[in-house]
């Protein structure tokens, strides 16, 4: 009756440079070549290869951690383990198959919205790229449809849950604070809750405007806040008893103490963090102390009879809602305390101009081209993820409105890339952290000024009015002045010589 899920929400965000296709060296990843391979040393393998010791500190066992937790991996970041370590994407996805067989069918694996955009804050058309995306990646690489995605910054609202179950997903992860109202079987009231009153240890129904529904994990803060926060994986014996404590022994149903976290917790924030997860979770087994599951698994077991009505417009990772990536709400990491992040709105409002801008382009000219446009975008993943020749003849075969000329061929391209771009330039990691002036601040204006370079190419030049725009998005670091000047002086020179990665 006692049950355990531990979820890793692996993820890097895109860093390729776009006219290049290549990461380049970023200093304060040193003495590593870029933030992914350092976090690959620190966190990905030592995962993938974790060491157990015994009492007298000598080797255990090695477990391979992705076998015994359910995570997700960012498709970007899959993208960039396919071409740097394919060995160790190998030994991920043959993680998932092991848990398919321990685990009745259902793996260890979720999909992840494809390239992290905040997906409340995107328009309709973006949340069913960013999710259909998301689950070809993932049916690409693990070879079955996914059960689950994870939603970045596990940002929700009832558009996003719809656009989730009308692609087929049958349920995601939240915080706790994300349940708004809850209601027990065959009772009509419904019961206000806040986070730490809610019960975790069962998964519950969403029932959505549409007549479909979704079943919702709320994880446990407490244990979520031990691992990412409050030292807990200093060892692994203490996570352990905390796991265990978390029972309660009342329940006469199956209870599942689950939590979430950056998949980053172990190994990268907290050195040896995958020991201390590799030694809970052998010992847990060992001692009989519970069982390890995943989320499809206790789903099939014990499906939700408690409903749920969720707090719309929330996050995991801004106690201000959503706010985190449009507004100064106050969040922030380490910036200096004069600075503010008032940048954060005019950026939002500058990229989401430029989107229109790109759209309609987009779909004036796509609509010569393609039968559907938008269509013709969602099915764009099947290129990416396969550049052959013949998969882009199938690609047009399927999606052109007629046999395509060599140079209409090379102008659908260009459409698909600006959309490509467009879509990486909405990446919450741009909006996270303290300063547009920083490393992703930059990178996101690098798919912006791609997508407006692919803009001009096509005939609609919108550089000079977006770079106006970019201007009142003041940065905190006096010699860094605005985004225009970013765009202009850090961005621009960037474009440099299109190396073997470039496409279109």
């Amino acid at each position: 009756m006692h049950y355990v899920c531990i979820h890793g929400h692996f993820y890097q965000p895109p860093r390729e440079n776009p006219w290049t296709g290549d990461v380049e060296v970023q200093d304060s990843a040193a003495p590593y070549h870029d933030w992914n391979a350092r976090i690959t040393a620190e966190c990905y393998w030592p995962n993938a290869k974790a060491r157990v010791l015994d009492a007298h500190e000598h080797l255990a066992a090695i477990v391979n951690n992705y076998a015994a937790i359910s995570f997700n991996f960012g498709p970007t970041l899959c993208s960039w383990l396919q071409r740097h370590e394919p060995e160790l994407l190998a030994t991920i996805i043959e993680a998932d198959r092991h848990s398919r067989e321990r685990h009745h069918g259902h793996g260890n694996a979720l999909a992840q919205a494809y390239g992290h955009a905040i997906l409340p804050l995107c328009n309709a058309r973006d949340r069913t790229t960013q999710i259909a995306w998301g689950i070809r990646d993932f049916i690409y690489r693990f070879g079955r449809s996914p059960e689950g995605m994870w939603l970045p910054e596990a940002a929700v609202d009832l558009a996003t849950l719809e656009a989730l179950a009308a692609q087929g997903i049958t349920f995601t992860i939240l915080a706790p604070h994300q349940a708004k109202r809850v209601r027990p079987p065959g009772h009509v009231a419904w019961r206000s809750v806040a986070s730490e009153q809610l019960d975790t240890t069962r998964p519950y129904l969403c029932r959505l405007p549409s007549g479909k529904t979704m079943s919702l994990f709320f994880y446990h803060g407490g244990l979520a806040r031990g691992v990412a926060f409050d030292g807990l994986l200093h060892s692994g014996e203490d996570l352990m008893a905390r796991i265990v404590a978390t029972f309660s022994s009342e329940r006469q149903e199956p209870q599942l103490v689950q939590f979430a976290t950056d998949g980053e917790s172990y190994g990268h924030h907290h050195r040896f963090g995958e020991m201390a997860l590799a030694f809970a979770t052998l010992e847990l087994r060992r001692r009989n102390l519970a069982t390890l599951t995943n989320y499809g698994e206790f789903l099939a077991l014990s499906p939700p009879r408690w409903e749920v009505e969720i707090a719309e417009n929330t996050s995991w990772s801004c106690a201000h809602g959503i706010e985190r990536w449009r507004s100064h709400c106050g969040c922030h990491i380490n910036g200096e305390a004069s600075w503010t992040q008032e940048w954060r709105a005019p950026l939002r409002l500058a990229l989401d101009w430029l989107g229109c801008e790109l759209d309609a382009l987009f779909e004036r000219r796509g609509a010569v081209l393609f039968a559907d446009p938008w269509v013709a975008r969602d099915a764009y993943i099947n290129v990416l993820l396969d550049r052959s020749p013949g998969r882009l003849d199938e690609f047009f075969a399927e999606q052109a409105h007629f046999k395509l000329s060599p140079t209409q061929r090379v102008e659908a391209r260009q459409l698909l890339e600006l959309q490509r771009h467009r879509l990486l330039m909405f990446t919450s990691c741009g909006w996270f952290f303290d300063d547009v002036s920083g490393l992703e601040g930059r990178q996101i204006l690098q798919y912006a000024a791609r997508a407006v370079e692919l803009a001009k190419d096509l005939g609609s030049p919108v550089e000079a009015e977006f770079v106006w725009r970019l201007g009142r998005v003041v940065s905190n670091v006096p010699d860094e002045q605005d985004a225009g000047h970013i765009y202009l002086k850090k961005v621009l020179p960037r474009r440099g010589a299109r190396g073997a990665g470039f496409v279109l």
